[in-house]
């Protein structure tokens, strides 16, 4: 008959085991994995014989910004005007942490009285036009470096374009 002691080596002897073969497979497979089951990118082939057969590549097609702005949604635009709306106001003279964009397009870069501009960004550009705007917009502290505006920018082209659009219609 086993005592306590003998059967607790036992299980303890058997349990080490089972945990050195499982840390040695997770091993094994770590550095030697040969894949060849499974699905997705990780488990694709090693190679792949272009064998002239298949669907063509699809081309993007790139549109410039005048492009962009011509085919730009308005409605898009207010939506992304959200992410402007806790600095910016769209009434005329109600200035906020960031001067008011009542007509900002095609109006003069820091021409609205009553708020404190940085430098940099009257050396930038002289007025807001579309395409200013939008290299503001995208970058706006690599488009004027020292500018005070803290936004991160706006990476999407579409999304300038509809943003500057929707800017348009406000005030002129």
């Amino acid at each position: 008959m086993l005592d306590t002691m003998t059967f607790t080596k036992i299980v303890g002897a058997v349990c080490g085991s089972l945990l050195i073969f499982l840390l040695g497979k997770w091993g094994a497979e770590s550095l030697y994995h040969v894949g060849g089951h499974g699905h997705g990118e990780e488990h694709a082939a090693a190679y792949v014989i272009d064998t002239g057969e298949g669907e063509a590549a699809e081309e993007t097609v790139e549109l410039s910004f005048a492009e962009l702005l011509v085919a730009a949604d308005v409605g898009k635009g207010e939506r992304v005007f959200g992410k402007c709306r806790a600095c910016h106001k769209l009434e005329d003279g109600a200035n906020a942490t960031g001067p008011h964009l009542y007509g900002v397009v095609d109006r003069d870069v820091a021409s609205v009285d009553g708020f404190n501009y940085s430098g940099s960004l009257v050396e930038a550009a002289d007025v807001w036009t579309p395409e200013n705007l939008n290299g503001f917009l995208e970058n706006p502290r690599g488009y004027a470096s020292g500018t005070s505006m803290s936004f991160a920018g706006l990476p999407k082209a579409e999304d300038r374009a509809n943003l500057i659009a929707y800017l348009q219609t406000i005030g002129g």
